[in-house]
């Protein structure tokens, strides 16, 4: 009998599938956002996916699948962009998305299972005291908690909150480690470290405990400029303007908007740049305060002024911001793909004008307005019209050459993407929480490879990529 016969009768009495379509189908994420990846991983699937109720079944999952050196890859709804769920060895796709309760909401915080859902989350929290999530993806509406703290950084909110590392952002994580018996661990503190933005390589987040804020009805508000270079000085301004709240701040170049956004068409013209933003409805007044003094920006729309129509079939600007811009797009032209680009404090606006000239049209320019490191900047997901994986690489060089950070989205590996070394603390909790290296491998270098040179330039593939 095989491994995964084998696994299949110990699993008897839990949510598994086999049916090879549904398993390719839970094997895959949002890798197809990069050419480079959609080659590398296309073929990829698991063997059976599993999908467990409760903290317990996912205990007993991953102490059979240790007993048969099956490998574990863990999934919430699959909205990662980098193959970060994807079962590059095969073996069980460990999908968390039945584990949804929202156990606790107190005074500033809420504790949920993994799989809940975060517009979930903040349905119930605002229900129960007006309360809301401090920050979350483009993707909120299908996106589980458990899976954006294990892949994501940041998103709607990291303009006042920073990114999800930051120290406050993740109060506890509960974690399941891959042994012979499995360990329960509570995490705090500089412990999170361990575990966040690590793919689920090295422990399976089953609760999350997370800060919240007050909640509002936050209006969407675009507004166009002839130019886009304007666009980003508008937005700069306004994201260091202390007492005027926003939660999103997003300037797009032309013809972005026009094109990419069909269903606020109307409100854009194709040569317009658009900021799109979310405000406080408080903070309205400011803000009408603050565009008048602006000569160059024109409000093109707002939800607390839109037609009862407009409301029901629009989007929300957090839908048109992050990765959703670039979803957007592919969805228009598929043959587009995207970077993900730090300017660094305090030279940001420069640098940005420094790239937006350098490349033009062929690298359309898409802002993100970031708390970093305790300093407002911008983190970049420009539109690339990809020509070719060489010239795409040497877009890269040239941003990172000009002062400009890549975290490279063309890439599976947790160092690759960014880091370009070993986290330490991530691998020593690896070896001690996951010794067979069964979770979801081929993702952390530095397991497979410890002595990989990543001054090499050369990229990393898995070994489990090529087998039959």
């Amino acid at each position: 009998m095989s491994a995964i016969a084998t696994l299949k009768a110990e699993l008897d009495g839990l949510q598994v599938e086999d049916n090879p379509q549904i398993v390719r189908q839970k094997s895959r994420d949002f890798f197809w956002y990069s050419p480079v990846l959609k080659k590398q991983l296309d073929e990829v699937t698991g063997d059976l996916v599993v999908t467990p109720k409760s903290e317990e079944e996912v205990i007993r999952v991953l102490k059979a699948c240790y007993a048969a050196d099956v490998p574990v890859t863990t999934r919430g709804a699959g909205t990662g962009n980098y193959g970060q769920a994807m079962p590059l060895s095969g073996g069980v796709v460990l999908s968390l998305s039945a584990m949804t309760a929202v156990r606790e909401i107190r005074p500033g915080s809420v504790v949920a299972e993994a799989g809940a859902i975060m517009a979930d989350i903040d349905a119930a929290t605002k229900a129960h005291s007006g309360q809301e999530l401090r920050m979350h993806p483009s993707t909120y509406r299908t996106a589980t908690v458990g899976g954006f703290i294990a892949g994501g950084s940041g998103g709607v909110g990291s303009i006042n909150w920073g990114g999800l590392r930051d120290l406050g952002n993740v109060i506890r994580l509960r974690v399941v480690t891959m042994e012979a018996e499995p360990q329960v661990l509570e995490m705090t503190g500089d412990d999170l470290q361990k575990v966040m933005h690590a793919y689920g390589t090295n422990g399976i987040i089953t609760e999350v405990e997370l800060p919240l804020a007050a909640s509002y009805d936050w209006v969407d508000v675009l507004v166009g400029f002839d130019d886009f270079l304007d666009a980003v000085s508008f937005s700069d301004a306004l994201a260091n303007l202390d007492g005027l709240l926003t939660k999103n701040i997003a300037p797009i170049a032309a013809p972005l908007p026009h094109d990419y956004f069909l269903r606020h068409q109307k409100f854009i013209r194709k040569d317009q740049s658009v900021a799109v933003l979310m405000v406080a409805p408080f903070a309205m007044p400011a803000f009408d305060a603050f565009v008048a003094r602006q000569s160059k920006g024109e409000v093109l729309y707002r939800s607390d002024k839109a037609s009862q129509e407009d409301l029901q079939r629009l989007p929300p600007a957090y839908e048109l911001a992050w990765n959703h811009t670039t979803l957007r797009g592919l969805r228009v032209d598929p043959t587009i793909t995207y970077l993900q680009v730090l300017y660094p404090f305090p030279n940001q606006v420069d640098l940005v004008r420094k790239m937006h000239e350098m490349f033009g049209d062929e690298v359309p320019g898409h802002l993100e307005y970031v708390r970093f490191d305790g300093n407002v900047t911008c983190f970049g997901l420009p539109v690339v019209r990809y020509s070719g994986e060489a010239r795409l690489n040497e877009i890269m060089r040239l941003h990172e050459d000009n002062g400009c950070p890549i975290f490279n989205p063309h890439r599976y590996t947790l160092e690759e993407g960014g880091m370009k070394q070993t986290d330490e603390v991530q691998l020593a909790f690896k070896k001690q929480a996951d010794p067979k290296g069964l979770l979801n491998p081929g993702k952390m270098i530095a397991w497979e490879n410890p002595d990989y040179d990543f001054s090499s330039n050369q990229v990393f593939l898995f070994p489990g990529l090529q087998r039959s």
